[in-house]
This record gives C-alpha cells, sequence and structure tokens, in this order.
C-alpha cells in the first residue's frame, strides 16, 4: 500500500521520518518530496509498506503529534483521483 504522509514539520529531516515509519514494517519504497526550485522540503512524503503494516502505521499515527503539528497519514490517491469533479 502506498502512503501519503502529509503536516510534517519542516524541520523534521528525512531520515527521521523513515525511522518512525519503519518501527511498523518494512519500506518498500520512500519519496521525499522537495521543491524543485529551492530544494527545500514541501511538508509531505509518500511511503509504501505491506498492507497490514501500512495500515497499523496509520492506526498509530495519523493525527499524532510530531514537532508541533498533526500528522496526516492516509492511502495514497492516484493523481487522476485527488480533483474533486465540478458540476457547473
Amino acid at each position: 500500500m502506498k502512503l501519503y504522509i502529509g503536516n510534517l514539520p519542516f524541520s523534521i529531516s528525512e531520515t527521521e521520518i523513515r525511522e518512525m515509519l519503519e518501527e511498523y514494517g518494512t519500506l518498500q519504497s520512500f519519496d521525499w518530496i522537495t521543491d524543485r526550485d529551492t530544494g527545500r522540503p514541501r511538508g509531505f512524503c509518500f511511503a509504501e509498506m505491506d498492507n497490514s503494516e501500512a495500515d497499523t502505521a496509520i492506526k498509530a499515527l495519523n493525527g499524532k503529534d510530531l514537532g508541533g503539528r498533526n500528522l496526516k497519514i492516509n492511502e495514497a490517491r492516484a493523481r487522476n483521483d485527488r480533483r474533486k469533479k465540478r458540476s457547473w
């Protein structure tokens, strides 16, 4: 399962997030999202884990305070599914 991990504090490092997620299972992939112009973190990332491990991570970490911000962790949606269809 691919996870979206959002509302990350800008002070946290990629290593810290990886280690936090690895407490719940093995990371199959990890994408640390940075601004293409500045190289600074954008406050979110994606990780892929086994389904049962991902579910456990979601239950344990979603809403958890990290550096004064509440984490948002859920199953990542495909890019096409992100926008709501408008009915004009």
